[in-house]
């Protein structure tokens, strides 16, 4: 009798046990940095670009060589990243917009899995709460700030309650500080820019932007360490790449393929790195997946909770990515200091892009906002451009793109040679292509042009006078 009711205790006890694991959910922690390409770190073998915290969470955790995001301007983005819908399908296509009415947000299904929320810095573009359902928004981006934020919110929830904290900085987005400790001639140029002392001086402005970044990443680690625990998922990644030329609003590998690395101690092996291509609408599935949340159907995004766990080597075969523009509204109009639609697909080996309107000259902020901090080196290149014929190249590559380029990335990862006239890559161009259109269909792309176009024979368009006025350029009123 004793026997059989000590049977009874221990299996009781079993039970009870085994529900409490798996009711246990980690605490979940995303970090996100502003226009910081891959590259441009020590952990991705670039050590002109000191990263000591981003290497030392490296060696708790798993780096992902293949992260790409949906489009390379931080409003698109990053509302792929909340929906886990490409810009097409979400409706937020052009920068500075938000996706469409009755969207479904992925916060709300990391609520649903039995979450508090909370968004510190810029998480969301623009807007926070009122859009994407956190508990809390505080949009203040000082890094001292967002760290007291975080520190309040785990004081003022109960023990045992699962907390999603994202946290997001404005590093390395322009302006740069122009006065720093980083040396000019300590940096590396691309080799698609003007190697100019305008450059470099710039480069190196933004390369302290990104070593301060990374201190705030060690900072928030530690909060992490000492007030939530091991159990805790902690994911740093970046929402596209950096304000440069060929970089930000291109689907260029510099544009388009960011950091990311993941912890959770017991669960992602330390020391680890996966070649899985994955995207940023992946993302907040993977997050609401180790949450033990139920991801919605009929996303683009799916989990890759299986490669961060070591049971998967591989997620995606190919990425797709696209690009509308700037199309800020303002009471004078629009003001479309951009607009040059583009698509890409990219698989492992090969990149082709789909430039919508060849007939139109590529601009950008990069080369509009020649100001301290920002873009003032451009107005060397144009002078440059004049008399240097191998300058003249360069930029002429940047402003007239014909509509195909098609890259060997494994061969020419700065992608400066297009093959898409070799006739030897014609059939692969075709299927590419192909594949490419029939994806564009599937997501109901429309091909917006959301403002004017800059014509290739009308040069003088694409000067900075010529764009309309904008709050931060004092640019002058476009015709």
């Amino acid at each position: 009798m004793k026997s059989l009711h000590l049977k009874l205790v221990l299996a009781i006890v079993l039970v009870f046990t085994s529900v409490s694991v798996k009711a246990r959910k980690p605490h979940i922690v995303v970090y996100l940095s502003d226009d910081h390409s891959m590259v441009d770190s020590s952990l991705y073998d670039e050590p002109a670009v000191p990263t000591p915290e981003m290497e030392k969470m490296a060696a708790e955790g798993m780096v992902l060589n293949h992260c790409y995001v949906a489009s390379p301007s931080c409003g698109p983005s990053r509302a792929a990243f909340m929906t886990g819908l490409m810009p097409s399908r979400n409706g937020a296509e052009p920068n500075h917009t938000q996706p469409k009415k009755g969207f479904h947000s992925l916060i709300l299904d990391i609520r649903a899995a039995g979450y508090k929320t909370a968004s510190f810095g810029k998480v969301a573009h623009q807007k926070g709460k009122d859009t994407y359902g956190f508990d809390l928004v505080d949009r203040d981006v000082s890094h001292e700030v967002m760290k007291k934020g975080v520190l309040d919110f785990i004081a003022s929830e109960p023990d045992g309650q699962p907390l999603a904290i994202f946290v997001g900085t404005s590093n390395p987005h322009t302006p740069w500080p122009m006065e720093n400790p980083v040396a000019p001639d300590s940096v590396r140029i691309p080799p698609m820019f003007p190697d100019t002392m305008q450059t470099r001086e710039h480069m190196a402005a933004y390369v302290q932007e990104v070593v301060d970044l990374d201190i705030l990443l060690g900072e928030l680690r530690a909060i992490a360490d000492e007030k939530l625990g091991d159990d805790v998922l902690f994911i740093h990644s970046s929402d596209h790449g950096a304000n440069w030329s060929f970089g930000k609003w291109n689907l260029y590998d510099y544009g388009i393929r960011v950091p990311f690395i993941a912890t959770w101690p017991g669960k992602i092996k330390p020391g680890t790195k996966s070649d899985a291509m994955v995207s940023w609408v992946d993302l907040l599935p993977t997050v609401i997946d180790a949450a033990g949340g139920t991801v919605p159907a009929d996303l683009d995004g799916a989990s890759f909770l299986p490669v961060l766990m070591g049971k998967k080597k591989d997620h995606r075969d190919v990425i797709y990515t696209t690009h509308a523009g700037d199309c800020l509204r303002r009471k004078t109009g629009i003001v479309a200091t951009n607009i040059y639609p583009s698509r890409s697909i990219r698989n492992r080996e090969w990149k082709l892009i789909y430039n919508l309107n060849p007939e139109a000259a590529f601009t950008c902020w990069s080369d509009i906002y020649r100001k301290p901090g920002r873009a003032e080196y451009w107005n060397e290149w144009a002078e440059l451009m004049k008399t240097d014929a191998k300058v003249k190249k360069q930029l002429d590559r940047y402003f007239k793109r014909p509509e195909i380029e098609l890259y060997h990335v494994t061969e020419d990862p700065w992608e400066m040679k297009n093959l898409a006239n070799n006739p030897e890559h014609a059939e692969r161009i075709a299927t590419m292509k192909k594949k490419l259109e029939a994806w564009m269909e599937s997501q109901g792309d429309e091909r917006l042009v959301c403002g004017p176009l800059r014509p290739l024979d009308q040069p003088e368009t694409w000067h900075p006078d010529y764009f309309p006025n904008h709050p931060h350029t004092g640019l002058t009123v476009g015709k």
